[in-house]
């Protein structure tokens, strides 16, 4: 649905894109992740047909980005850092005027208003100036308002930035059912929490350039290395006698528990829990060392920064 070849963007002698290349496919979910200044938001705009790549292609659902314009946009539905709200505008007059933008039949127009207003809990407010809104409620609004078209491609930045709690966990909710009606999305964002939690993919992107794309579980392998594993037990027990599978290394010994890492998880570990209850260990739990996607994004950028110390961020 949203294929990237060297994508690249040159503003006078700076590079703010440099050679991404991206494949997201029908019904998945990618997390774009970097810091302010990384290069997310001006490939969204090219995503979007509003800047012309310097060098590189994209094509969303098989349209090229550059030849044409007019029917990527029309099938993507955007949310960008900065809303473009018209605060003289009720929400219910901006929708209905972006309905028409987007010719939508008076039906539809109305069908889709009550139920985006609705949704996002903005029908009491419906008529009253988007001035008056909360931050909030204005970064609802604007989502609604890429919906209302009900594109098969998603482009958001930031999507539940300015939110309450309650608020960007509904978003969130919103995001998870697109995605199952087959929407691809892209998600720029600084939550990590959002991106685990929602994303298929994730790709790390640093100066423009994309430093690492995967599944979480490639991203933790490839960063974390291999995967560890502890076990617990009700009492005291060091494991004395232990004989471990391949793979597995004792890498840390407690009073009541061991941890292991282990490479093959899937062979490894029915071997090894059989042979702690041959050996009457008074387990307790056996289950797999958290290992997070702020652990990997942290190392991914902090690698990146010492090979490029002069390059500071906002």
């Amino acid at each position: 649905m949203i294929e990237t070849n060297d994508l690249s963007k040159q503003f006078n002698d700076f590079w703010a894109v440099d050679g991404v290349t991206l494949t997201v496919k029908p019904g998945q979910i990618l997390a774009l992740l970097g810091q302010n200044g990384a290069g997310k938001t001006t490939t969204v705009r090219m995503l979007n047909s509003l800047l012309v790549p310097t060098r590189g292609w994209a094509r969303v659902a098989g349209y090229d980005v550059v030849k044409n314009g007019p029917k990527v946009r029309a099938l993507v539905g955007v949310l960008t850092e900065q809303h473009g709200l018209y605060m003289r505008m009720s929400g219910m007059e901006y929708l209905e005027f972006f309905g028409e933008v987007y010719r939508l039949d008076s039906k539809m127009r109305a069908s889709r208003l009550e139920y985006l207003l609705d949704y996002f809990g903005l029908g009491a407010v419906s008529s009253h100036r988007i001035g008056e809104y909360s931050k909030g409620m204005r970064q609802k609004l604007a989502l609604a308002r890429a919906l209302m078209h009900e594109p098969p491609v998603l482009l958001l930045d930031e999507p539940t930035s300015a939110m309450d709690p309650e608020s960007a966990r509904l978003v969130r909710d919103e995001i998870a059912r697109l995605k199952s009606s087959q929407r691809t999305i892209v998600i720029c964002t600084h939550n990590l929490f959002e991106a685990e939690t929602l994303a298929d993919m994730i790709a790390i992107i640093y100066r423009g350039k994309i430093l690492m794309t995967g599944t979480l579980e490639d991203l933790k392998q490839k960063v974390l290395g291999t995967s560890e594993f502890e076990a617990q037990f009700s009492t005291a027990w060091n494991g004395d006698g232990l004989t471990l599978p391949a793979g597995v290394t004792l890498v840390e010994r407690r009073e009541s528990s061991l941890r292991f890492r282990v490479e093959r998880p899937m062979k490894a570990n029915p071997i090894l829990v059989n042979e702690l209850i041959a050996r009457r260990a008074p387990l307790m739990t056996f289950q797999e060392v958290p290992r997070s996607l702020e652990q990997v994004y942290l190392k991914v950028m902090t690698e990146a920064q010492a090979l490029h110390p002069e390059v500071v961020h906002a």
